[in-house]
């Protein structure tokens, strides 16, 4: 039996993939740290769309998540065909006054997890018909972001990460793409501490219109949702450096 998988399922757009490819048929195995949330989507999934759900409870935070998960799924022999790297958070604040060990858990969780994730599940989808990468990245990607430094770095990686796997597993049959919205009405937004910026202020899309735009689009390298989004990525790659990186500070405000 064939299996997608999605971390940070728990809430926020990780949930409302789950909702969307339980939709259209995927079994699926839902992971994130909060084991009573899981197993109320998972029941509640099943029962409107008569899909298989498996729920694991890791804390993908740790170094030891990844590995667990993908000790789980051969334990298991599931099946992955696709892969769904949501889990990751942001906060918001100058660099030397947010705590380094939440700075470092941001790192391990936004970057090497989903690279180990990755690593680990990959020759499972290879063996598998018409396999598909997500990896969630954001706008914030494409230039640097005062006030939220490392979140900002973390999804860059995330963006030249999933590029590269694009192109190296594409020739292979494996879609590999890099979801990149913008403000999204998410418990993320809280979290992070931003629902007081501009960027928020603006407006927000919900997630339930960032995941069709992406299951829809799974097979380009990078989807960015929302014609605002693309408008703003695409003159950031005209404008100097410096006036992006001063304008995402001064939206983060």
């Amino acid at each position: 039996m064939n299996y997608t998988l999605i971390t940070g399922a728990s809430a926020g757009i990780g949930q409302v993939f789950a909702q969307q490819l339980a939709q259209s048929g995927h079994n699926l195995i839902l992971v994130a740290r909060r084991k009573d949330k899981l197993d109320a989507l998972a029941k509640d999934l099943t029962e409107k769309h008569g899909v298989k759900v498996e729920t694991l409870a890791v804390d993908l935070a740790s170094p030891e998540g990844s590995e667990s998960v993908a000790q789980q799924v051969l334990r298991a022999q599931w099946s992955i065909v696709g892969l769904v790297n949501n889990a990751g958070f942001g906060d918001r604040g100058a660099f030397i006054d947010l705590p380094l060990d939440r700075q470092m858990q941001m790192i391990q969780l936004n970057i090497s997890t989903l690279v180990e994730l990755t690593y680990r599940l990959l020759p499972n989808m290879q063996k598998q018909q018409a396999p598909f990468i997500i990896n969630v990245a954001s706008t914030a990607a494409f230039q640097a972001g005062p006030n939220m430094a490392i979140y900002y770095a973390t999804k860059a990686f995330v963006l030249s990460f999933s590029e590269a796997l694009h192109e190296e597993l594409g020739g292979q049959g494996v879609m590999v793409s890099a979801l990149c919205p913008g403000a999204t009405k998410t418990e993320f937004a809280t979290e992070a501490n931003m629902l007081d910026t501009r960027l928020f202020k603006a407006g927000a899309m919900t997630p339930e219109a960032v995941v069709k735009q992406a299951l829809k689009q799974r097979n380009r390298a990078i989807v960015i949702t929302g014609w605002k989004n693309i408008f703003g990525v695409w003159m950031g790659k005209i404008s100097p450096r410096f006036v992006t990186r001063k304008l995402a500070g001064w939206l983060q405000a």
